[in-house]
């Protein structure tokens, strides 16, 4: 019996083999023959192309696709790329905003009471603070799509249902695109900033690399200051946050307010309220005036830091050395 199945397993490889070595043959060839016809195309494309064409049409066709045309609206009170029109991003570079930050969050498990996107609310109000702080920055799209753990077999988060995980190659390669986006339209300070312990090792070895290649022109920084958590704990302290018993859930009192300021819904603020649970690692933010007041004064702490480790290392022209290490976080 095992000698009759191994020859068809055997032929079943060969086969397959054989089928993916025709499939990249025939794609090699394919682009071989498609090669000098596409180098054509594109040198002829790039010649006709008019360099006063933006916006996504050409000038010929409405004047407010004409690279100097007129913004017809006023700046938005905005600093949210996404949330802005190409004439908005150009004249706010033209302004003097000219730091872009890329922010990196991720979806993952964190107990009963918090969504999954939980780094993604942090960072929508913490990169807003930061560049309404520094007075010359824009905020990309936050990533929200970051290594979580092995996808198959599954580690780390992604044994969680609701955990979304990427390659770290993948993160980096997606991270390296949009640090040359960014520097294509003329940002010549690019800061990256983290919000979970599985986005810091990416970001250093994209701003390090970056950084090598393009000699501090345009600066690129990860800013490892900002993903400090064990330090808010500590600042929070003198205002009475105090943590007297660990619950063991991937959360924690500066976490959840700093979610909390965002979106209450994001800790299920209501919900808990209701069924008297609004207690974690052992204090209570039943005091939704108290809890405001603290969640303001951990983004306040949050900006301050992150601001001041911009500076330096804008100073330094790169990332500055790696901290000692710290305990994980969240």
């Amino acid at each position: 019996m095992t000698k009759g199945i191994l020859p068809r397993v055997s032929l079943r490889l060969s086969l397959r083999v054989s089928i993916l070595g025709a499939a990249l043959a025939s794609a090699v060839a394919s682009v071989g023959m498609s090669g000098t016809a596409s180098a054509q195309g594109g040198a002829q494309s790039a010649a006709a192309r008019d360099p006063r064409n933006m916006g996504g049409g050409t000038c010929t066709a409405n004047p407010y696709n004409c690279v100097d045309a007129v913004n017809p609206l006023p700046a938005p009170n905005t600093v949210w790329m996404e949330e802005m029109t190409w004439l908005d991003v150009r004249d706010a570079l033209k302004a003097g905003k000219t730091t872009a930050i890329i922010a990196t969050g991720g979806m993952e498990p964190n107990g009963p009471w918090l969504v999954t996107g939980k780094h993604n609310y942090v960072l929508h109000t913490n990169c807003e603070a930061i560049a309404r702080k520094l007075g010359n920055a824009l905020c990309a799209p936050i990533v929200k799509f970051v290594p979580e753990g092995s996808i198959s077999p599954a580690s780390g988060h992604m044994a969680s249902p609701g955990t979304i995980s990427m390659r770290e190659e993948t993160f980096r390669m997606l991270l390296t695109d949009l640090v040359h986006s960014l520097k294509a339209h003329g940002f010549t300070r690019i800061i990256l900033i983290g919000d979970s312990g599985g986005n810091q090792a990416g970001q250093r070895w994209v701003a390090d690399s970056v950084t090598k290649l393009w000699q501090g022109a345009p600066i690129v920084a990860h800013i490892q200051e900002y993903y400090d958590y064990a330090s808010v704990a500590k600042h929070m302290e003198q205002f009475g946050v105090n943590q007297t018993v660990a619950e063991g859930l991937h959360d924690d009192p500066e976490i959840s307010l700093n979610m909390f300021i965002d979106d209450p819904k994001s800790i299920r603020y209501d919900e808990r309220a209701k069924a008297k649970l609004l207690t974690i690692n052992g204090v209570s933010l039943a005091d939704r005036k108290k809890a405001t007041t603290w969640a303001k004064q951990i983004v306040e702490f949050r900006t301050k830091v992150t601001v001041d480790a911009i500076d330096k290392a804008t100073a330094n022209k790169g990332t500055l050395p790696a901290p000692p290490r710290r305990p994980a976080g969240n």
